[in-house]
């Protein structure tokens, strides 16, 4: 289930900014005729893209283990946002629809920043890049199972299928950026201190 709403997640953030895009695109081209008519052509799938944006955002919210202050930032950068677009789109003020296109950037940005965020550990120590890494989602014995995360005690993969997950990712799990010779050492330290 994780992993379906995240897809739709990531399907309605892509068409919200598109839209948001094209609007300030045209409301900046001075377009008004044609931002009227974007707008009324766009009108319900906005709304139906908005609603999926904010109910899997709360749904994903509630399943991620630990809120940490970039995902508090973005949050408020998003909510920041989303008055301003409307004042600036009523209003036809270009310098709000800016700053409003902006925080949006910024919002999505702050989320690709987080969701790469690259491990910062130089030796290959399994444990201490499992506990940086993996251990908020899989838990500290592999079984917590946060955020569609797969029970790691009871994996029947073998080493060279957990560190080519680790290197691309696979169905909720993001590619996680380190070198193979950690990915190596996580999935080394896997199985042998994790699975039972």
């Amino acid at each position: 289930m994780f992993s379906t709403v995240l897809k739709i997640h990531s399907i309605s953030v892509t068409i919200f900014f598109l839209i948001y895009f094209i609007k300030t695109l045209l409301l900046l081209s001075n377009a008004n005729e044609k931002l009227e008519k974007f707008k009324s052509y766009t009108k319900i799938l906005e709304m139906i893209v908005s609603t999926l944006f904010l109910l899997t955002g709360i749904y994903l919210i509630t399943k991620i283990p630990e809120i940490k202050f970039m995902l508090i930032i973005k949050l408020m950068v998003v909510a920041g946002s989303i008055p301003l677009a409307i004042i600036a789109y009523k209003k036809s003020n270009k310098i709000l629809a800016l700053i409003s296109f902006a925080m949006i950037v910024a919002a999505y940005g702050l989320a690709e920043m987080s969701r790469t965020k690259k491990v910062s550990v130089e030796v290959a120590d399994g444990k201490t890049i499992y506990e940086t890494s993996c251990a908020i989602c899989h838990g500290s014995d592999g079984k917590l199972g946060m955020a569609g995360a797969s029970d790691l005690s009871q994996t029947s993969l073998q080493a060279t299928e957990i560190v080519q997950i680790i290197l691309n990712g696979k169905n909720a799990m993001p590619k996680v950026q380190m070198s193979e010779e950690q990915a190596n050492a996580v999935a080394k330290y896997v199985l042998e201190n994790i699975k039972k």
